[in-house]
């Protein structure tokens, strides 16, 4: 996701109704991407493999198109490099997690990079977290501390595939970094080119170590296909439209519906009932998301510098 790098103030947004829908769509078509993760019949991890390398043709035309004479030099291709490889990692943990949780949790505890980029940035800063930010991460803590205790009281595979969804938003947040910067001098589509290139041969690499089965069996290959087009190139493509034209509270808010899609997917798709506790863990972590987006112009400054 773009990530703001100016103060609010600054910054001169002009959103059409277009640009709110594109917003919106390419949020939702993002929390679908675990669903078509555990329909595929490859394992988790080589379905981050397909995601990338079938999206590559795709995204390699719109970088093209959208191409930059700014050259890569051997600073740019490092951050790249350093990008794909923590976004490698990241798909790896989460998909591995998704497996093992309720939807629900694995989208919001997947997107807990914001958090981690929020604290990151105060690190970055040298100064203590304001008001705003001490609760984020205050209904962080309390919210995922629900969600875990519920997930204990179902199995220790559950609780395991959130801890490896956490993992992953940690992930996320290093992959956001070497990103931001790279995306500066290069542009969001060939940024995401580059990472891809990078990171479909580690994930390649890890699915063979783990002995996951890479080519798809007989749910054929619409799960993995639909996986690269819904969540790497159009969701993509639909943020990478759409971002810019918005405040952090905005985009905030529409990223906590991708949570919200992923539990009713899990619930008609799995059966994953969500109880009352269950529902007020994802609100206090739906709660920090918002939260940290809203303190991000002062805290990706720091980052992004």
């Amino acid at each position: 996701m773009a990530r703001a790098t100016q103060p609010v103030a600054e910054k001169n947004y002009q959103a059409s109704a277009w640009h709110f829908a594109a917003l919106l769509a390419g949020n939702a078509t993002l929390a679908l991407g675990p669903w078509f993760v555990r329909m595929a019949d490859t394992g988790p991890v080589a379905a981050g493999f397909w995601r990338m390398a079938l999206a590559l043709p795709v995204i390699a035309l719109l970088a093209w198109r959208a191409r930059t004479p700014e050259p890569l030099d051997r600073r740019l291709a490092l951050l790249v490099a350093a990008a794909g490889l923590f976004f490698a990692l990241d798909l790896a943990s989460w998909h591995v997690g998704i497996e093992r949780t309720r939807l629900g949790n694995a989208t919001l505890f997947g997107n807990a990079g914001s958090v981690i980029l929020m604290i990151w940035g105060l690190i970055a800063l040298r100064r203590m977290p304001g008001g705003r930010e001490w609760l984020a991460m205050g209904a962080a803590l309390s919210g995922a501390a629900i969600l875990m205790g519920r997930s204990m009281d179902i199995s220790t595979v559950t609780l395991v595939g959130d801890l490896f969804c956490l993992l992953a938003g940690v992930f996320y947040a290093f992959y956001l970094i070497p990103a931001q910067k790279a995306r500066a001098s290069l542009g969001q589509w060939t940024v995401l080119l580059l990472v891809g290139l990078a990171a479909a041969p580690v994930l390649l690499v890890i699915a063979l170590a783990l002995g996951e089965p890479v080519w798809p069996g007989d749910a054929g290959w619409w799960p993995v296909a639909g996986l690269a087009l819904s969540s790497q190139v159009i969701g993509q493509g639909l943020l990478v439209f759409s971002l810019r034209h918005f405040p952090p509270l905005v985009i905030g808010v529409a990223l906590l519906t991708q949570p919200a899609i992923a539990a009713a997917v899990g619930w008609l798709a799995f059966g994953e009932v969500l109880g009352l506790p269950d529902m007020a863990g994802m609100a206090l972590v739906a709660c920090a998301l918002l939260l940290a987006k809203l303190a991000e112009p002062r805290a990706t400054r720091a980052v992004a510098s």
